[in-house]
């Protein structure tokens, strides 16, 4: 049962992070009101929260419950999925903190530099892929074997 409930929180978290990073980028146009900066500032708070959600529990899906942690450690593809999320992670903090520098302005219209958008739009592409090597994986492709 500690496992249904850990991979069920694992979900969760994997839907509210795409929900909150979908809604970042759709909420977030180039010149956007204080009052809807603050908004996307809230919902990036989530997403953070959810990201934190996401790999606790991966951790102890990994090491402590479920499938034996060989199952994870000698398969390629998870080791891609890892990579995946810290790249994402790594790719989210410049929008944090403008984000977090920005959630006081004084100006009532706010320019995000196009950096930020297109951070957010390759942290949603390569979210997108990290399901398909789930897949993959529930399959029994990229283990590896010892020869």
């Amino acid at each position: 049962m500690e496992e249904l409930v850990i991979r069920y929180i694992h979900f969760v978290g994997i839907m509210g992070g795409t929900a909150t990073l979908i809604s970042e980028h759709l909420l977030l146009p180039a010149k956007v009101s204080l009052k809807q900066f603050k908004r996307v500032v809230v919902i990036d708070a989530f997403y953070g929260i959810f990201a934190v959600v996401v790999l606790v529990t991966g951790l102890l899906l990994w090491l402590s419950v479920g499938k034996p942690a060989d199952f994870y450690t000698k398969n390629w593809l998870f080791h891609t999925k890892l990579v995946l999320f810290v790249v994402i992670t790594l790719l989210s903090i410049y929008p944090t903190v403008f984000f977090l520098k920005n959630r006081n302005s004084a100006e009532e219209i706010i320019e995000v530099p196009k950096l930020v958008i297109m951070l957010i739009r390759a942290e949603i592409l390569l979210l997108f892929a990290i399901p398909l090597l789930a897949v993959f994986m529930a399959r029994g492709y990229g283990f590896i074997t010892p020869s």
